[in-house]
Parts: C-alpha cells; structure tokens; sequence
C-alpha cells in the first residue's frame, strides 16, 4: 500500500530525466549485434467485458476460443480488481496509483484528467528504451497536456472522452470509418473501429519486429462499450443462437450485439497471436489480457455467479479477468492465482519483470506481483483494498462509498459486510455478526481517505494557450462537477451549465469562440443537429435552440453580446494574464432566459500581427 506522498514534480523535470535515462538504458540494454533479449510488453484492455462475457468463465452462448486458448497458457489471477467503472482503472494501471489520488477518477465531470507529475507506464518503458504505442481508448484527457503522446506514447491512434459517439468525440463517429486522432492530427480511419485498432497495432507490431526494437504496445478497446453496433455478420451469429433463450425481444437484441462485439474482439486477438507467432515475438512477449469493470450488457444473462455489475460496489462491479502469459519467461506452468490483487499492481510487476528503471520520485499504491508469478512467493504479504471511485451524477466522492477487500471479507459503505467464502453471492449482510472484522476494515478505510480527501477538490486544468495545442478546445464533459458527456445530452440540448478550472499557459490576446455544436457539425446556434444514419444504426436528430445572446466570463471578465441564429459560434476577444483561472459561458434566448451553456470552446492565443491596434 502507499506509503510516502509524491511531490509534485513539474512535468519539463521528468520529461528531461525519461530522455536522459532513455539513452542510458536503450545503449546498455543492445548487444553486440544489436539485439535486444529485453521481453516485450502487449496489454490488451477491453471496455464493459465482465468476468462472465467470456466461454472459458462458463458462458453457456458466448464463443471466445483464442480469449479461451490465451486463458489457458496463461496465469490467471482469479481475484484481480479494478475500477467499477472505466477512467479510474485506467489511471491505476498506467500509474499504478489510486484513482483518487491521481485525480482521474470519473468519466467526466472535470475529474478524468490525469495528474501530469505521474509518471505513466508509456513514460517509463519509453525512458528506458522501448518503443511506446496505444490504440483505442484512452480517457485520461483529450487536449494537451494530457493526451497519450504527452504521456509517453511515441505513437498513438485514439479518440477524444468516454466512448464513440460521446460529446467530445468527433461529431457522427459511430464505429465505422471513423475520425480518430493519429498522433495530434485527425484523420478518417476505413473500416469497423475493433478492427482499425488491431490493424493499427499489427503493423506497428511488425515494424518493431523488422527493426529488432523491443515494445510496449497499450491496446485499450472502446469495445465492447455502448452505444452496441457491430458489423452485420457477429450480430447475425448470436441472434441465430439466442433465438431459442427465452429472452425479452429488446435484451435478446443487445445482447447479440453485445456477443457479436466480444467475438469481434476474439476474432482479432487470434490474428494478433497468429502474427506474434510468425514474427517469432510471441516468446518473449509478456502478454496481459484483462477488462476494465464489471460487466454491463451481459449481466443480466449470466454474470460468473457474481452479483453486480459496472459501476457496483459488488463483486461484479470490479472482478476481472486477467491472464498474464510469457512462454520465454520464468514465470512457470499456466495455473490460477487466488491471491487478492488489482490493477494497481501491473505496474510495478511489469517494472520488475522487464528490469526497468523508474523515476525516483515515483511512488506507487500497487505491489508487484513478479515474485508471485515467477514463484519465489507462494502469496503475497496480507492486505487490504479499497474500490472508491467518483460517481457520475454526484461527481465528488464521498466518504464510506466504497468496498474495502480483505481475504474473503468484503465491506461494503461503511455497514454491510459479506463472507464471500460463504456467501459468493454477496446476499447476507453479516455486519453485526463480526464486529472485528467490520472494525479493522474501518480503521484500513479511514486511513486511506484521510490521505486522498484533501486533495480531491483538486481540480486539474484545461490548457489553452499552450504552444504544442492551439487553438485547444474545451468540452462540457471537463466541466468541474457536472455531468454532461454524452453525445445524446448535447443533441437534446440539456439545460445545464458549468465552469471549466483552466491554466492560461501564455498571458496575451485570445480569441475564444462558443458553440452550440463542435466545428466539425458545420451547424449554426440556431439549428437543430439532422439525423444520421450509419452502418448500423443510427443517432436521431438534433434539438434547435433559441440562442439569441451569449456571454463569457473569465475569472473577473465578464462580457455579453448578441448572435444571429445563423452564426456558427460567438465570438469574443479579451486579453488574458498567465496562469490559473476559471472559463464559464451562458447561451440566452431573446428574452433572456439561460438556455445552458456553450458545450464547445475553441480558445486560440493570437500572434501580434491579429491583434487589432
């Protein structure tokens, strides 16, 4: 568990060191013949995948025989956790520090933005020598400087926010032929999102292999996440074989298309082994497969006995799979491992196994589990852990909502305790029954929050004005404590409004453009969004408002004017000073009336030569 607080470190100062230590390492690590016999990393994340959306769990319909055949090779860690919910698992595994503390710990809300003094894993596998990559989703921030090629990912396909289709991504996306942001540049990808990542991968994977380069490839899916559209053929499939369940026409419908996205996935994990195969990488490549949450669409059909499900404080919350597999590692026979683990550890145990050098001022909540897997453990030192994460619709966390894991015990908000040795299920609250336990996982949970809850009002800032991102672009979903980060909030138009916490990296003139719609949209204030219509569904049509006035406010700059419907955004020019301060905008009809605010701000630092005299 963490034992020492991080200093801040300004981000310039580990950046320097991760250069400097990169050159070290990557001189060291060659061979006379310029080989390397460092293992290679791959982490495959997928999205809303519970522990029972897998055959080899005992699924009675799902088929997922390469996910099986990988199991099987593998070590299994069968009571690893995670996150009940996306972002926070993804910041304790590339940090290996607890969402809480990192600070991204929602999906949205302002508090998805990850700490910039932490080093990631990207950030320490490129200093010490390996080539870096992710594709897919990354959700830690979508402008600089928190964007996977600031953190450490020399390359990087990936989309903005939560999940295809969400406020911030770009306008229309829907899985197929979709923008994506290649490095800091956007540009349309062909083809079925799954399939773009994996591609993406594969001949990043071969490039490494032809240069003789050890890697650390993140691949992060946004599937199999809603909004559920797949290509034709894996939906066809598993309609056929639910046809007979006795299931509700609208779950039998989700749940092939949910089906049809797990063996999408499977499908492109067996061309992914196939070319690790051929290559001759699979033997000295650490291969991690694990899930982000619990399970979403699938529960409700079979959920591996667990009660529960994403964003749950149940077991099926937050156990997950995860299978570690190296065939030229000394890590042994595949077998299961019931030690208590999570996500946090990953990190640390890839540092071990892979003999990397991090930077000093880190500091981690995980434990490696290296000796675990390579067997000069039996088990690891007794300890507990808590789950907290923050809540969408009441964004700041709050004390006691949490579960605290400890051997079989499992206590839940503060007053309910369960035996799972007992009582897997989690139905019988045993609370009263066993005071002890219930009191020594108090103590461990009151510990841990009184070293998270001074910071968590700690809000990390949008950049704007930053030479490596202008103009930047503020979306709702980083609006402090308010929820509005999906695509469908912003087509109907919902009331609400919020501020952004954003650091002015340059003090001059900006020019800051309001929107109804993002600038790819090509819509005016005024009009409503058309429906559109994909490969396989389709998003309905947009709401039009009545926006007749706009205003902007900017710690104490306060400015207010008029639109025509027919403007595409408003725009204001103010002067701006170095350094933090708060952005909030308003829309008004003719009469006054605040509709809610600008769910996009494009805010761009002008050179002399704009400004007018």
């Amino acid at each position: 568990m963490f034992n020492r607080k991080i200093p801040v470190v300004h981000r310039a100062s580990i950046l320097l060191a991760n250069i400097l230590l990169a050159g070290i390492c990557h001189a060291a690590a060659q061979s006379p013949s310029g080989s390397t016999a460092r293992p290679n990393v791959i982490l495959l994340l997928t999205d809303d995948q519970g522990y029972g959306d897998l055959s080899c769990h005992g699924n009675p319909v799902l088929k997922t025989p390469n996910i099986d055949r990988l199991s099987a090779q593998s070590v299994r860690f069968t009571n690893f956790h995670v996150s009940p919910m996306c972002t926070p698992t993804r910041a304790q595994l590339l940090t290996g520090v607890d969402a809480l503390r990192s600070a991204a710990m929602n999906v949205s809300s302002g508090r998805a933005l990850l700490r910039t003094d932490l080093p990631t894993l990207g950030d320490i596998f490129a200093a010490n020598g390996y080539r870096t990559a992710m594709f897919g989703k990354w959700h830690l921030g979508d402008s600089y400087p928190y964007r996977p090629i600031d953190r450490g990912f020399q390359k990087a396909v990936w989309f903005r926010s939560s999940y295809i289709g969400s406020a911030s991504d770009y306008w229309n996306n829907d899985y197929f032929n979709d923008h994506y942001f290649d490095g800091d540049q956007l540009r349309q990808f062909e083809g079925y999102c799954t399939d773009v990542f994996f591609n993406q991968a594969l001949a990043w994977l071969q490039e490494r292999q032809r240069g003789g380069e050890p890697f650390f490839l993140y691949l992060p899916l946004n599937a199999a996440h809603a909004p559920l559209f797949v290509p034709e053929r894996y939906r066809r499939e598993y309609e056929r074989l639910l046809a007979e369940k006795n299931l509700p026409p609208k779950q039998r419908d989700s749940l092939a298309r949910f089906f049809g996205m797990v063996a999408n996935i499977d499908e492109n994990l067996g061309k992914l082994d196939a070319l690790l195969d051929e290559t001759g990488l699979r033997e000295n490549t650490i291969f991690i497969f694990m899930t982000d949450n619990g399970g979403t669409a699938g529960v409700p059909f079979y959920n591996a006995g667990m009660r529960g499900n994403k964003t749950t404080l149940w077991e099926g919350g937050h156990r997950v799979p995860c299978f570690v597999r190296w065939p030229a590692g000394n890590i042994g026979r595949a077998r299961e491992v019931n030690a208590l683990t999570q996500c946090q550890d990953v990190l640390p145990t890839l540092i071990d196994l892979c003999k990397l050098t991090p930077p000093q001022t880190a500091r981690f909540d995980g434990v490696s589990l290296a000796d675990l897997l390579t067997g000069k453990a039996e088990e690891l030192p007794d300890r507990a852990l808590v789950v907290q994460f923050s809540r969408m619709n009441s964004p700041r966390p709050q004390k006691n909502d949490a579960a605290i894991l400890w051997r079989q015990w499992r206590l839940l908000k503060g007053d309910e305790l369960f035996d799972l040795s007992s009582d897997p299920h989690q139905d019988k609250n045993v609370f009263a029954q066993n005071p002890d336990v219930a009191a020594r996982l108090q103590k461990h949970y009151d510990a841990f929050w009184a070293s998270v809850e001074p910071a968590l009002d700690r809000f990390q800032p949008s950049v704007v004005g930053s030479e490596e991102e202008n103009p930047a672009r503020l979306c709702a979903c980083d609006w402090a404590d308010v929820f509005l980060d999906q695509g469908g909030q912003v087509r109907r138009g919902e009331p609400k409004n919020g501020l952004w916490q954003i650091e002015v990296r340059r003090a001059g003139n900006y020019e800051i453009a309001l929107c109804r719609w993002p600038r790819e949209a090509k819509l005016t204030l005024g009009q409503s969004s058309p429906l559109h219509r994909g490969e396989d569904a389709s998003y309905p049509a947009g709401v039009a408002l009545p926006i007749a006035e706009a205003r902007l406010r900017v710690g104490d700059q306060d400015l207010k004017h008029p639109v025509a419907p027919d403007d595409r955004e408003a725009r204001f020019t103010m002067r701006l000073p170095q350094g933090r301060t708060t952005l909030q905008t308003y829309f008004y009809d003719s009469t006054g009336n605040e509709l809610c605010g600008a769910y996009y701000v494009y805010v761009r630092h002008l050179a002399e030569s704009e400004v007018e005299n």
